[in-house]
């Protein structure tokens, strides 16, 4: 894809969109309830969903304008906000299991899906309950894949229980962290132990989407880490490559996130485009989606990344 050229052809239909949060759904396990914003099309039935992770710190606020182009042509789009963005003290007993409770929310989502589906106005009866994605970024990206098939690699060196979930039918991994042991960093090592995965069994169909400049401190090796999930993994079945793209891959978190340091309106659009054309072949209704952003952005004069698939 050059700047001006759509992976998607822009033939999905947009509507204008409604976004309600924060929606609290009790969680008394957790501490804290789960606050959520769902953003929807005001118009359409049968909408697919799409539940999406956060990175660290950021919450359910941020992303907007990649929730908004996915809910804008037909997606609903929910987001949780994670306990990482409530600044946990480190002797707070949830802290070393921070990981699995993001994994948790995603799942309570699911769990209460008709909730938050009855608290939107307008909303009840439009959702299609069968056709479900997960996505995410960053640590998202990890939360995500563990309801996709990923496990979580304990100190023993054995991959822990599968966290995966039957109802989520795809997956859009964006900057999804690499193996972990030799690989992490000693930052990593010492605060994110947990970010050890194990891809053997994330068998759930799935974007992955990495940039080629993404120099993480968490780990000492390159930008390729952040392909380790499609390398791995049997249900990764594609891989887009931005070029040039740090971890923000051109600022998808929005202007509430002040660390992308590779801002571009291009690679922006090209994140919105193909994770867009994904989706709507991943879940429907539109099979020739993907398979037309994977040509034009081949046939690009000057392509801002490449699409490589299995």
């Amino acid at each position: 894809m050059s700047g001006t050229t759509s992976v998607d052809g822009d033939n999905a239909f947009t509507a204008s969109v409604i976004s309600v949060s924060p929606i609290a759904l009790p969680a008394p396990d957790r501490g804290q309830d789960v606050q959520v914003r769902v953003t929807a099309p005001t118009t359409g039935h049968n909408l697919p969903v799409v539940v999406f992770s956060h990175g660290m710190t950021l919450t359910m606020d941020d992303y907007a304008p990649l929730v908004g182009f996915w809910a804008a042509r037909g997606f609903v789009v929910i987001q949780p906000t994670h306990l990482d963005s409530l600044g946990l003290a480190p002797d707070d007993p949830r802290t070393p299991l921070i990981w699995r409770i993001r994994t948790d929310d995603l799942t309570h989502v699911l769990d209460q899906l008709d909730m938050l589906e009855a608290a939107v106005p307008g909303l009840a009866g439009r959702i299609d309950h069968d056709r479900i994605a997960v996505a995410g970024h960053s640590w998202g990206a990890q939360t995500a894949s563990t309801l996709a098939g990923a496990r979580v690699v304990g100190a023993d060196g054995t991959p822990g229980e599968s966290l995966a979930d039957p109802r989520v039918s795809a997956a859009v991994l964006l900057c999804l962290p690499g193996t972990g042991g030799a690989d992490l960093s000693p930052l990593a090592t010492q605060y994110f132990p947990f970010m050890n995965p194990d891809f053997a069994e994330l068998k759930t169909p799935s974007l992955m989407v990495a940039g080629d400049a993404d120099q993480s401190p968490l780990t000492v090796r390159g930008p390729d880490w952040f392909t380790d999930g499609y390398r791995l993994s049997p249900g990764a079945t594609d891989l887009l490559t931005l070029f040039g793209a740090e971890h923000g891959l051109g600022g998808i978190q929005g202007a509430n996130d002040t660390r992308t340091t590779d801002e571009s309106p291009e690679r922006v659009a090209l994140v919105h485009h193909a994770t867009l054309a994904y989706l709507r072949t991943a879940l429907g209704p539109d099979n020739d989606a993907w398979p037309t952003a994977r040509r034009t952005l081949a046939a690009a004069a000057d392509p801002l990344g490449s699409i490589d698939s299995k």
